[in-house]
C-alpha cells in the first residue's frame, strides 16, 4: 500500500529537473551570529563574476539547495544562494526564532561576500512565512526585536547583524506553519498518548459525519466542519499547555541547580535535579493530517472554480497517512511546538509580518493547490502586505510546486511561474 502521493514518486518535486545552463555552482558553508553553521550552494551565471542582484531561497526543513526557481534565475543574471537552514530534514527541535538568524546569515554573505548591491528573498511554501519573519525583524532596531522564543530561548536578534532584504517573493506561501497544522490536525483525538481514543463526533474521516470511500468527494454540513475547527483549536491550546508545562518543569530544575547552597546538598540528591534538568522531553502529536479540505472540494474552493486534486500534498489517501509517522510536527520538542507548530504561539505568521515590511512584494499562488488556498492564505497575505508596490499573481492549473503530471519530464507551469517572477525582480533590483 503506497500512501505518498505520486507527486513525490519521481523525486523532490521542489528540485529542478534540469540543470541551469552555463552555470557555476559553489559549495558553501556559511557561519551565523549564533555560532551555527549551516550548507548552501551558490549559483551563477558562468558569465558573471559577481551579480549586482543575488536571491536566497530557503526552506525550515526541507532541502532547496536545487530548487526549480534556479536555472531560470541564474539564465536572468541573478546570483541565487539556496541554502539549508540548520535543521534540514529534521525539525525535531526547530524555533524558527533560530531559523532567522540562518536567513540573516545568506543575506549577510551576498552582500559582503559575493557583491551584491540587491538581495531579494524568495519563499516558497513554509520559506514565504519564514522570509516574513526574517524581513520583518531585520526592519526594525536592534534593541526592539523580539528578545526570546515562545519558549523561552534567547533570540541573539539584538547582537546579530540583520539588513532588509531589498524584495520579497512569496511562491505558493502559506500563512505559517502553525496555521498548516491548525487546520490539519486531527479534532477527533481526545487523549495525547492514545492515537485510537477519538472522539466520533468530530472525526471527519468517519463515515457517519460525510466521509466517503475515497476518492470519492465527502460531503460534510457547515455545523459539522464549525464542530471540528472548535476541537482543532481546544487540541492545539491543550498541546500548549503540556509544552508549556514541561517547560516550566525544566525551568524549576535550573533555578534548583543554580541555587548557591545546592554544591552542599548529597550527591544523589545533586544527580537527580541534574537529571531533571539534562532531562530533554519529545512530543509526540499523533494524527495531524485531518483537514477538511482534504477530502471535500467545497471547503476553500478556489473562488475562479479551478479544480484541486482529492487528498493533501502528502497524500492521496489522507484518512490512511493520518495514522502514520509521516506528517507535519509529528515529533517535536516543546520549544519547537510553540515557535513553529502552534498558531497560538508561533512568530511566524505570515499575515503578522507582512504588515511590518514595506519593501516591493510579489504575491503568486497555484491555482490547484492542496495545501495552500486563495480565501486563508492567499488573500489574507497579500491584504495584509505594508507594501505600496505589491503584486499578486494566480497560475492557472498549477499544483503547489507547480509540478508536472507524474511521468513527465518538463515542468510548463514552472516556466510560466518564473515568467512573472523573473521580470518582476529585474524590473525593480536588477
Amino acid at each position: 500500500m503506497i500512501l505518498v502521493a505520486k507527486t513525490y514518486w519521481g523525486g523532490f518535486p521542489f528540485w529542478f529537473r534540469r540543470p541551469p545552463d552555463d552555470a557555476r555552482v559553489a559549495s558553501l558553508a556559511l557561519r551565523t551570529d549564533d555560532r551555527r553553521q549551516i550548507r548552501a550552494l551558490h549559483w551563477t551565471p558562468a558569465a558573471t563574476a559577481a551579480p549586482r542582484v543575488g536571491v536566497v531561497v530557503m526552506h525550515p526543513r526541507v532541502d532547496f539547495t536545487h530548487h526549480y526557481t534556479v536555472p531560470r534565475l541564474v539564465a536572468a543574471g541573478f546570483g541565487v544562494l539556496a541554502a539549508n537552514s540548520r535543521h534540514v530534514n529534521n525539525d525535531v527541535s526547530c524555533e524558527h526564532e533560530e531559523l532567522v538568524l540562518d536567513v540573516a546569515a545568506c543575506v549577510k554573505w551576498l552582500r559582503k561576500k559575493a557583491g551584491a548591491e540587491r538581495v531579494v528573498l524568495l519563499g516558497n511554501c513554509g520559506g514565504g512565512s519564514l522570509a516574513g519573519f526574517y524581513q520583518a525583524q531585520a526592519k526594525l532596531p536592534a534593541g526592539k526585536r523580539l528578545e526570546r522564543s515562545p519558549g523561552g530561548t534567547p533570540t541573539h536578534f539584538a547582537a546579530a547583524e540583520m539588513t532588509p532584504a531589498d524584495g520579497v517573493a512569496l511562491v505558493a506561501a502559506h500563512r505559517g506553519q502553525g496555521h498548516v497544522l491548525l487546520r490539519s490536525i486531527d479534532a477527533a483525538v481526545v487523549d495525547e498518548a492514545d492515537p485510537f481514543a477519538g472522539d466520533a463526533s468530530v472525526d471527519i474521516y468517519d463515515p457517519r459525519n460525510g466521509f466517503r470511500e475515497p476518492p470519492a468527494p465527502s460531503v460534510y454540513t457547515s455545523a459539522f466542519v464549525g464542530r471540528v475547527r472548535a476541537a482543532q483549536l481546544e487540541r492545539v491550546r491543550r498541546i500548549d499547555r503540556t509544552a508549556r508545562a514541561l517547560l516550566a518543569a525544566h525551568a524549576s530544575a535550573v533555578e534548583e541547580t543554580d541555587d548557591p547552597a545546592f554544591a552542599q546538598r548529597p550527591f544523589e540528591d545533586r544527580q537527580a535535579a541534574e537529571r531533571r534538568r539534562a532531562y530533554e522531553p519529545v512530543l509526540l502529536v499523533h494524527r495531524t493530517m485531518a483537514n477538511p479540505a482534504f477530502t471535500d472540494p467545497a471547503l476553500d474552493a478556489d473562488p475562479e472554480g479551478a479544480t484541486r486534486d482529492y487528498g493533501s500534498l502528502l497524500s492521496d489517501r489522507p484518512d490512511l497517512m493520518n495514522m502514520t509517522a509521516m506528517g507535519f510536527a509529528r515529533t517535536c520538542t516543546p520549544r519547537a511546538w510553540l515557535s513553529t507548530w502552534s498558531e497560538l504561539s508561533s512568530n511566524a505568521d505570515l499575515v503578522a509580518n507582512a504588515a511590518r515590511f514595506d519593501e516591493p512584494t510579489l504575491v503568486a499562488y497555484a491555482a490547484r493547490d492542496r495545501e495552500v488556498y486563495f480565501d486563508r492564505d492567499v488573500r489574507p497575505v497579500f491584504d495584509a502586505c505594508a507594501a505600496s508596490d505589491k503584486r499578486l499573481v494566480r497560475v492557472d492549473g498549477a499544483r503547489h510546486y507547480f509540478e508536472p503530471d507524474f511521468g513527465e519530464s518538463s515542468a510548463p507551469d514552472v516556466e510560466r511561474l518564473m515568467d512573472v517572477v523573473v521580470p518582476w525582480i529585474r524590473e525593480r533590483f536588477a
